[in-house]
This record gives structure tokens, sequence and C-alpha cells, in this order.
């Protein structure tokens, strides 16, 4: 079996999906097996309407939507599970990412790669992200020792059953960029042109950029937390000596008063960083389900939907009150 399943995530991207559907299918529509899978994640526009209606169009249209908006991580996942190519592209709907650098992309990929990653050529996006993106990499690889593509992007072509491994790794860690080296997936980078977005609106939040690097700095590393240790028996010593020191009346009061609030702010600190670490580990251990599917227009796993495949019965209704002759 040969082919391609283009995953394209979806929320509140109704402007796009007309466009993103000609774009793809334009540079990729003539591969042989070719799918195109929307993932919708809880649209609030009129995104799974347009989606249904390029379905009933063309057959090589394939759709999940969401219950709720499960967030990008719970549509990828989604999207490699349900993928039925033995390859795989994903891409965003605001084609930022141009669909025939997917060429590139594969062509490097016959070379023996697993995944192969776009990293952007002058990057469209502000300051504040680029800036960073590319420190969050730096830091995770030069101090902390993660190995991580630098500049790796969501825009990769992944071997299906290697992106079903990444995805449902049992952790509840989200960077599909920092799992590929962990599973010893073969990798490497492509640079890939980028374009400014040309419909709808950036679902880019600062919250989420900081959020990521949290997921990526804490959650493949506790070099943190050594340094934590190490940093915490200096300061019990730096601290010990200030209180002998005070004792014989060589250190004055405001100098102990600000040596005991800065302590103190280390312990707070301290506590928030071990309060890390241990929601990681709930987050690894915890049964929820990533996402639930409310439908699909192919068959899908019971479990994954929200109803469990019960089928839909109408509500009761209330019964006419007979009315008794007198």
């Amino acid at each position: 079996m040969t082919g391609l399943t283009a995953i394209v995530p979806c929320y509140n991207e109704g402007e796009q999906v007309d466009v993103a559907y000609r774009s793809v299918c334009d540079a990729l529509g003539g591969i042989d097996g070719f799918e195109l899978l929307f993932i919708d994640d809880g649209s609030r526009d009129d995104t799974l309407a347009r989606i249904q209606a390029l379905a009933e169009q063309d057959s090589r249209v394939r759709y999940i939507s969401f219950a709720r908006n499960f967030g990008l991580v719970a549509a990828v996942t989604a999207g490699f599970r349900y993928a039925s190519k033995p390859w795989s592209v994903q891409l965003d709907a605001d084609l930022q990412f141009p669909a025939h650098e997917t060429w590139a992309l594969l062509e490097t990929a016959a070379q023996g790669y697993d995944v192969v990653f776009g990293v952007r050529r002058d990057r469209q996006d502000s300051w504040l992200r680029r800036v960073g993106a590319a420190g969050t990499h730096t830091v995770a690889r030069k101090l902390l020792g993660i190995e991580v593509p630098q500049g790796a992007s969501s825009f990769r072509v992944v071997r299906t059953a290697v992106g079903r491994t990444i995805v449902d790794l049992p952790t509840g860690n989200s960077h599909f960029v920092a799992k590929a080296p962990q599973v010893g997936a073969r990798y490497t980078t492509v640079p890939v042109s980028h374009a400014p977005r040309t419909a709808g609106q950036s679902k880019f939040r600062f919250g989420r950029l900081a959020g990521d690097a949290f997921e990526l700095l804490f959650g493949f590393s506790w070099r943190p937390l050594n340094v934590l240790y190490g940093t915490a028996a200096v300061v019990f010593g730096l601290a010990l000596l200030l209180a002998l020191l005070g004792a014989f009346g060589a250190v004055s009061a405001l100098a102990l008063l600000v040596s005991t609030l800065l302590v103190s702010a280390f312990g707070m600190a301290s506590t928030a960083l071990v309060g890390r670490y241990l929601h990681r580990r709930m987050l690894d251990v915890r049964t929820r389900r990533v996402y639930y599917i409310r439908e699909a227009n192919f068959p899908v796993a019971d479990e994954d939907l929200l109803d469990r495949g019960a089928p839909a019965v109408p509500p009761p209704v209330r019964r006419p009150t007979l009315e008794v002759a007198s």
C-alpha cells in the first residue's frame, strides 16, 4: 500500500478551509492514494459545515469533529491515529507552510528517515514568537541536554506508524518534536519557506508559548531539579552564616531581614518548581481521554465517541391525556 494522508487541524478556520483544500489538493492531489483528513477541534464558526460540503464533493476528504475544543495536541493525536496511509504530512490550515513544500520533505524522507521536520526560512511571525521559540530550543539543547531538532516546526512528514507510536506514548507531555528522538525515530530537518497568514486570526497567545516552553523544559529533563538542590545547599549555607554573624552583632537587622525575604522567595520558587514536576507526573498517570469525537464521516473507535457509539434515540415526549366523557 502506498499513499499520503494530509492532516489539517482546524479551529475556527471557516475563512481558510476552502483555500486550504484547493492548495493542498493542487500540490499533493496527484499522489496515488492521497487523502485529506480535517480535524475540526470544536470550532464555533462554519468550519465544520464547510468541511462537510467538501467531503460531499470529494471522496478523498475525511473529517473528524471533536465534541469541544480539546487543543492542537489532541487534534494531531487523532490525526495520526486515524490516518489510513503509510505516510502523513501535518499542515496548518492557515497555509503559512505552503503545501508544495511537502515535496521537499518527502524527497528527504525517501533517504531513510521516519520524521522530517520543516524549519522556517525567513519566519513570518511576531518577534516574540520567533525569539521565544528559538530561545526555548537553545536552552533545551545547550543547558538541559534535551535532544530536540533546532527550529523544528509543526510542519512535518512522518511515517504514519511511527507517528502513532509517538502520540500514543503513555505520557502527558505534548511535545512531538522532543518525543521523536526519545523513541529512537530517525529524523532530520529541511529548510522551507514560510508565508504570512492570508485570512482568519492567529491562534497564538503568549500563554501558549510559555506553556509549551514549560512542557519542553520541565517535561524532558531533571536538570532543573538538580540545579535547585545545589542552589538550596548554597542558600542554606549563606543563611546559616548570616545567622551566626547576626548573633554576634556583625550584621545589621536590615541585612538579616533582606536575607530572610530572599530565602523565603527562594523557598516559594522551589515549591513551585517541585509542584510543576508533580503536576507533570499526575498528567503522565491520569487515564482521562485526550479527546472525544462528536462525528466523523468514516468509522472510528466507539471509545473515542462522545456517545460511545450508542444509537441516537429521541427523548421521551409527554403522552396526551385522554379525556373521559361524562
